[in-house]
């Protein structure tokens, strides 16, 4: 079994592979409070939670935006497994070429991101993640990731309205029937959900123009479903893209790990 752990800002996300399958997927939340003991207890939980267990485990492969929790994760498996995992970081082996000005400062995230769709879609492809933050990457036809675009998340985008306004409550993130909204909760749901797609449906337009060809285009991340229902794009989602991608990764570069033990 492959087990693949994407850290994010808010979750930690671990996904198993077993025959190019994947078998589960959980999350836990990305506490850099937790030590590595502790780290482990919960990560052999979750495997147990699903039916499987430390001994199962043949490789592990770490994406990660929170540097103090790729260390602690590391010696997790470590202690769990008898071996370090193999992390994503500059000079792997990717199988697209990095055409942004410091390839360096491409946060892993969107690097796995752009395997995933690279391997999996037609290109050019555009890669919208809506996590902590809202990303965009593009990976043109020629199999090279050229850059993209970083925003503000949508649930950030609500918490800072709801916090910074007097009178704006707390809401889920759910369509309302109508874009014009006749009440303050749907006014607010209106301006998230729809605003949101319809700044996807704009950023891919300005990307199109750019490059001058049409895209496809694939979504991933927490909030993806629910926006990308709205958009007027056609947007393929993939709730498992980067999963996938680590996946992939992992296999690229197999040899060259096993080399390094």
């Amino acid at each position: 079994m492959i087990l693949a752990i994407d850290i994010g800002n808010t979750n930690l996300v671990l996904g198993a592979f077993e025959e190019d399958k994947l078998k589960f997927v959980a999350r836990i939340s990305s506490d850099t409070n937790r030590t590595e003991d502790e780290m482990a207890v919960i990560i052999k939980s979750v495997l147990e939670n699903h039916g499987a267990y430390s001994s199962d485990i043949s490789g592990t492969i770490i994406s990660s935006v929170v540097p103090s929790l790729t260390q602690t994760s590391s010696k997790a498996i470590k202690l769990l497994t008898g071996e370090y995992p193999f992390v994503v970081e500059p000079g792997i082996r990717t199988g697209i070429n990095i055409l942004i000005d410091n390839p360096a400062q491409l946060g892993s995230d969107l690097l796995v991101d752009s395997v995933a769709a690279a391997n999996l879609y037609p290109k050019p492809v555009i890669i919208v993640d809506m996590g902590t933050a809202t990303t965009f990457s593009v990976v043109d036809e020629d199999n090279c990731m050229i850059g993209g675009a970083i925003m503000p998340g949508v649930r950030i985008s609500v918490n800072a309205l709801s916090e910074r306004t007097a009178q704006l409550p707390h809401i889920n993130i759910e369509a309302p029937k109508k874009a014009i909204g006749t009440n303050t909760i749907d006014c607010m749901r209106s301006g998230v959900v729809f605003g949101a797609a319809a700044m996807i449906d704009g950023m891919i337009d300005r990307f199109e123009e750019e490059l001058g060809k049409e895209c496809f285009v694939v979504a991933t991340g927490g909030l993806a479903e629910e926006v990308c229902k709205h958009t007027k794009r056609k947007i393929e989602y993939n709730k498992n893209l980067i999963l996938e991608g680590l996946f992939i990764l992992y296999h690229k570069n197999l040899k060259n790990f096993k080399s390094k033990k």
